[in-house]
């Protein structure tokens, strides 16, 4: 088993009397990293709340109810929270009411278990986001040798669980992926009721990686209105599928203030939504590859450091541009993203001048370890 590196953090806040909430996109492995979480443990009641009967079981519970549940169990693992019908409201009843009783509920669609649990347990959760695994987890695994050698394969079939230890039948299990399971929350859990619409937006946005997105032009391309084009695209971020850059100003007059990018979160997933896995020697987009895998890679370190930085873009009306900032306790760093290691690196010179930065480090395939994985953390 490949190991996560939110494991530490949840066994650590097990004992702490707090709801635990596990969010991440469907096959992101919550399960399997909950139950290793819980693998020393004979103390667990565990529900999932896919199964019909299980939402029948909690479709009134008080806390008497639960105790029955519970029986001599101490910990609760709830998969699939979202599905229960009130379930805030319902793990609110144990915890305040149980308060031996340990929660870990997990939600593939923080629109839905977000938006219930969010009130009934305010100052009583934690909360945790699962991605793919992260360079930093598969070097961990295969050693760093090894894992930058499967680079190639990372930006063409991404890193999803089942893809990484199925390698072989990665096209089949991604086309299954990105048609079925990553659809499922969006369309079951929102107002989206046109599902072609919906794949011509997400087909659009993986044309688009890495440059500046324009929701009144999506909106021609979809045939849909640009208010329901970032409807959309904010629920395909709360189903983890995409997320946004938005673009950074702060003292120039000149620079873009309300631009944005829009990334997957995982590589192969874009390439499935596109049909598209050809080898990189024969792709005309493999820089838009490199730069989505490091701002998405970069993104899985924050929440699995669960760190308060922020990313943005930076870009000018005089087309100068820098690929990505992060601001973390209000220290800035800011990088260039090339594929090719001979590219010559742009000076920036106004933007460092502006920022105090003494430099904008180029990140390349021979490099981009230091990037992903600081030498503090390895």
């Amino acid at each position: 088993m490949i190991s996560r590196k939110l494991q530490q953090p949840l066994t650590q806040h097990l004992a702490e009397g707090k709801a635990l909430i596990v969010y991440g996109a469907r096959q992101v492995g919550k399960t399997t990293m909950i139950n290793e979480v819980l693998a020393h443990r004979d103390d667990v009641l565990r529900l999932n709340g896919d199964a019909s009967d299980v939402r029948a079981l909690l479709a009134e519970v008080t806390p008497t109810r639960w105790r029955q549940l519970l029986g001599p169990r101490k910990v609760l693992f709830l998969d699939e929270a979202q599905r229960i019908e009130d379930i805030g409201v319902k793990l609110k009843l144990v915890t305040d009411e149980l308060p031996d009783i340990t929660i870990i509920a997990s939600g593939s669609s923080s629109f839905e278990l977000a938006n219930r649990i969010n009130e009934p347990l305010t100052g009583r959760k934690w909360e945790f986001c699962l991605t793919p695994f992260s360079f930093q987890e598969l070097v961990w695994h295969h050693g760093l040798l090894e894992e930058r050698r499967n680079l190639a394969q990372r930006l063409v079939y991404g890193s999803y669980p089942e893809i990484v230890t199925h390698q072989d039948q990665a096209q089949e299990l991604l086309r299954e992926l990105a048609s079925s399971y990553l659809y499922r929350d969006v369309l079951s859990g929102s107002q989206i009721r046109k599902q072609e619409k919906l794949e011509t937006l997400v087909q659009a946005l993986a044309l688009q990686v890495g440059a500046q997105v324009s929701f009144n032009e999506l909106a021609q391309l979809c045939g849909l209105d640009g208010k329901t084009v970032e409807t959309y695209i904010a629920i395909l971020e709360q189903a983890f599928i995409v997320f946004r850059l938005p673009s950074f100003s702060r003292n120039l007059r000149n620079e873009l203030k309300f631009s944005r990018k829009v990334y997957f979160y995982d590589n192969g997933v874009r390439n499935a939504v596109l049909g598209s896995f050809a080898p990189l020697e024969t792709r005309s987009d493999t820089g838009k590859l490199w730069e989505n895998y490091l701002v998405s890679e970069r993104r899985k370190n924050n929440l699995n450091d669960r760190s308060f930085a922020k990313g943005y873009f930076w870009r000018t009306t005089q087309q100068q541009e820098i690929d990505y900032i992060e601001e973390n306790d209000g220290a800035l760093s800011a990088f260039e993203f090339k594929w090719n290691p001979r590219t010559r690196v742009k000076q920036h010179k106004s933007f460092k001048e502006a920022y105090q930065l003494s430099s904008v480090p180029l990140i390349t395939p021979d490099n981009y370890d230091d990037f992903l994985m600081p030498a503090s953390e390895g």
